[in-house]
């Protein structure tokens, strides 16, 4: 079966930090009067992320839904730096996360994974139909138009848009909605095991995990691998 629509993650798929998040959130500390290094920050922020709760918030207009957004990152800043060394005070965390906010929310801050804008290219060339399936916040739209990507995509789903994220099949149903597209029609790309990949087998689209391709420029292939069965 040929797929009609290959859909995206985004961060760790097709786009990434342009700077550790650490170094960037050390780097930025230490104009606020911390010094802690980009690698403990690093660890604090992963462990911190990998436990807090969805971004999400049902019901909400996208205005409302943006500032608890905001929220959200606000409260997960915090802990980091609580994970990373409780002793640590920053003179003024307020101006701290506005910084960083503001810092993640420019496309200089991130950078096109390789082979993105070729594969994406190769694949809008073929006739297949382009989206992402994201849980980044809404901050995601304006950094893949300042990396040239944004036009690439007929459909961008945040969980904004449903009150739903990965890995909630909801998510997965409002895209196929959106596109007008049975699941089987439909393969996913990311990078993580159970947000992206088991997730998205779940709700029954076929599913490539980025780690496994040298560059982004091998993706089309792959598809065509897994259409002919030869996957």
């Amino acid at each position: 079966m040929r797929f009609a629509a290959v859909l995206f993650d985004a961060a760790g798929t097709l786009i990434a930090p342009a700077e550790p998040i650490g170094e960037t959130y050390s780097r930025l500390a230490r104009e606020h009067g911390v010094a802690l290094s980009g690698a403990r920050i690093e660890d604090a922020f992963r462990r911190v992320f990998a436990a807090a709760p969805p971004n999400v918030h049902p019901a909400e207009p996208l205005a409302r839904a943006a500032e608890l957004e905001r929220a959200w990152w606000h409260a997960r800043v915090r802990e980091t730096f609580l994970a990373a060394d409780g002793t640590a005070r920053l003179r003024d965390f307020e101006a701290y996360f506005a910084t960083l906010w503001e810092h993640f929310a420019r496309g200089a801050a991130w950078r096109a994974r390789i082979g993105a804008h070729e594969a994406l290219a190769a694949l809008a060339a073929s006739g297949r139909r382009l989206g992402v399936l994201s849980n980044f916040d809404q901050r995601l739209r304006p950094i893949l138009s300042e990396l040239g990507l944004r036009d690439f995509f007929e459909c961008i789903v945040l969980p904004a848009d449903c009150g739903a994220a990965k890995p909630d099949r909801a998510i997965f149903d409002f895209c196929l909605a959106r596109l007008d597209l049975p699941a089987q029609r439909c393969v996913y790309v990311g990078d993580h095991a159970k947000l992206d990949i088991e997730a998205s087998k779940q709700a029954g689209l076929a599913a490539i995990d980025v780690s496994e391709l040298a560059t982004l420029v091998d993706l089309p292939a792959r598809i065509e691998a897994l259409e002919q069965g030869d996957e």
